[in-house]
């Protein structure tokens, strides 16, 4: 073949590049990527070149100055001498606290509620719907503000409250309740708690391995319930109970000592899991209204029980069709609890969006923070479920 011929050849390789549907879309892309890229970077260039301008300092040193303010809940030791990027911690705890609690009782009530919708009882089905109808179609923020109203208003003040049980008291201040403090040896209870809950994995392993080959069904969660419980409390006991209860006392006006949940947290707690719940009902009312109905009678048929057909049947196809959206659900709750600063709980837009922002006059770097702690929660909770997803998903043959 001559030189002209391969010269020939390869234009005609190169134009057909852009006629080719599939190369033209990556070309497209490319280019698109680097207009976006050039559009931020000239943002980028812009807003720089104007603070420097007007002498506005840049940067992230604020982090480590003092904090100067205090805040009503922390998971960690905190005060007000300690530095903002402490202080931003704190309030990104208090966000993933209210975030995986809210997570958990909004699914258990969603499925909860979406289950009952189907059911035969009358009562409960329309009861459901009242609950799901009237949840979804009031803003999350009045919610909020609602419960929060409640807990002030209703529960009485701490010199008026009464012990509902040894050491727990419910004041409009807080729940308060003893608090287990860890001595010397505790460390044990804990490996323990960890050797029963892997051990508990195995076993359920291996139970449904069973199932599959001889069909006998082993009470795999009961029994590995019962080793994560009875495993660390015997060692507990073996330790010789290495732990103190601190139980919380009236001092002033105010409660002392022992553990305190806040009414802001329990009021944000509370709002985000109903509000939640009500979408996570109907996702999963959709999801098992997806599975055919012969599904069922063919498990009745075989004389397996209305709840294990439900267990066992029914909702394991059902969840091809509920993680989808319901990733989407717990996204949502997540951004919500930023809507905590209405009520005053100190989460991580209260704290580095809010005070340190006021405080330092850094309004691009605060900003930035906070939104890069959102993406990067959001896509954690995304990953993490779109594994899940990949596992119950239909594999294709």
């Amino acid at each position: 073949m001559s030189g002209t011929q391969v010269q020939e050849k390869k234009t005609v390789t190169l134009g057909s590049l852009w006629r080719d549907k599939k190369s033209r879309g990556v070309i497209l892309q490319i280019f698109a990527v680097i207009v976006i890229l050039l559009f931020i970077g000239n943002i980028v260039s812009n807003t720089v070149e104007n603070l420097d301008r007007l002498g506005v300092k840049v940067g992230f040193d604020f982090l480590t100055e003092p904090a100067n303010y205090d805040i009503n809940q922390t998971l960690i030791e905190y005060d007000s001498s300690d530095t903002h990027f402490r202080a931003g911690l704190v309030g990104l705890l208090n966000t993933l606290l209210v975030a995986v609690c809210g997570i958990v009782v909004a699914t258990f009530l969603g499925f909860t509620a979406g289950v009952l919708r189907l059911s035969n009882n009358f009562v409960l089905s329309r009861l459901m719907q009242v609950y799901v109808e009237i949840t979804r179609n009031v803003p999350v923020l009045l919610q909020i503000l609602l419960w929060h109203g409640i807990l002030i208003h209703s529960l009485p003040v701490p010199k008026k409250a009464e012990a509902m049980f040894e050491g727990f008291v419910l004041t409009n201040r807080g729940a308060y309740m003893p608090q287990p403090i860890p001595q010397e040896g505790f460390g044990w209870v804990w490996i323990a708690l960890i050797i029963a809950i892997v051990g508990a994995v195995l076993f359920k392993k291996y139970a449904n391995k069973v199932q599959i080959e001889t069909g006998r069904l082993i009470p795999a969660i009961w029994i590995g319930a019962a080793f994560i419980i009875g495993l660390p409390l015997i060692t507990f006991l073996l330790m010789g109970s290495p732990i103190e209860i601190s139980y919380p006392e009236l001092k002033g006006f105010n409660y002392k000592g022992g553990f305190v949940i806040k009414p802001e947290f329990m009021a944000l707690w509370f709002a985000l899991s109903i509000y939640t719940g009500a979408f996570i009902a109907e996702i999963v009312r959709a999801g098992i209204q997806s599975v055919s109905h012969g599904q069922t009678e063919a498990a009745h048929a075989l004389g397996i029980r209305p709840d294990f057909t439900m267990r066992l049947v029914v909702i394991p196809q059902a969840l091809r069709v509920i993680i989808p959206p319901l990733i989407s659900q717990y996204l949502n709750l997540t951004k919500n609890s930023s809507l905590a600063i209405a009520i005053g709980y100190m989460d991580l837009v209260a704290t580095i969006g809010g005070i340190s922002l006021n405080q330092t006059g850094r309004a691009l770097e605060s900003m930035a923070i906070v939104l890069g702690v959102y993406l990067f929660i959001s896509l954690f909770i995304s990953g993490l479920m779109n594994i899940y997803n990949k596992r119950v998903a239909l594999v294709g043959r």
